[in-house]
């Protein structure tokens, strides 16, 4: 059984985890295989250099990038986090969140948004969505535990 995570942990996760800029380059990835490095501008032709560079640098600090001489390919922690967006994002799109058309980061981010504010502020609720939703949360649970036991979780509860 995985520990339940503090509320400030859970906030913390989803707010890491749910920059537009890391999640379209582990979906990238995920869904394309390796980029080499000097492609990534081209690839990822929606954000500037400035969110690649900040995303790649934050896939880096969670040890989600593999650099190899084909390019930047996913680590175990990396495509586990690729299908944690992908279930993060069927629940999502099955329950119109936010809305019925919405992007797929914007669908995360949104998701990973209602877990940390459902984490401060927990309800009891009823509903297959609401089952669904508490799945995707279990998921995040066991993706921070498995992959993330400092950066994510801090030493003391409190995220680092």
């Amino acid at each position: 059984m995985i520990p339940a995570l503090s509320p400030q942990q859970l906030q913390a996760a989803c707010t890491a985890l749910s920059s537009a800029g890391l999640i379209r380059l582990i979906s990238e990835i995920d869904d394309h295989g390796a980029i080499p490095p000097r492609a990534l501008a081209c690839t990822l032709n929606d954000l500037t250099r400035d969110q690649i560079r900040q995303a790649t640098e934050e896939a880096d600090a969670f040890g989600l990038l593999d650099r190899s001489h084909s390019g930047l390919g996913l680590t175990p922690a990396g495509a586990d986090l690729a299908d944690l967006y992908d279930a993060t994002a069927r629940w999502a799109r099955r329950n119109n969140y936010p809305a019925p058309i919405c992007d797929f980061a914007g669908r995360i981010r949104r998701t990973f948004a209602l877990l940390g504010e459902a984490s401060a502020d927990p309800r009891p609720t009823e509903g297959g969505a609401d089952a669904e939703l508490g799945r995707v949360h279990r998921l995040l649970a066991e993706w921070i535990h498995t992959h993330q036991p400092q950066q994510i979780r801090g030493d003391h509860g409190v995220a680092a």
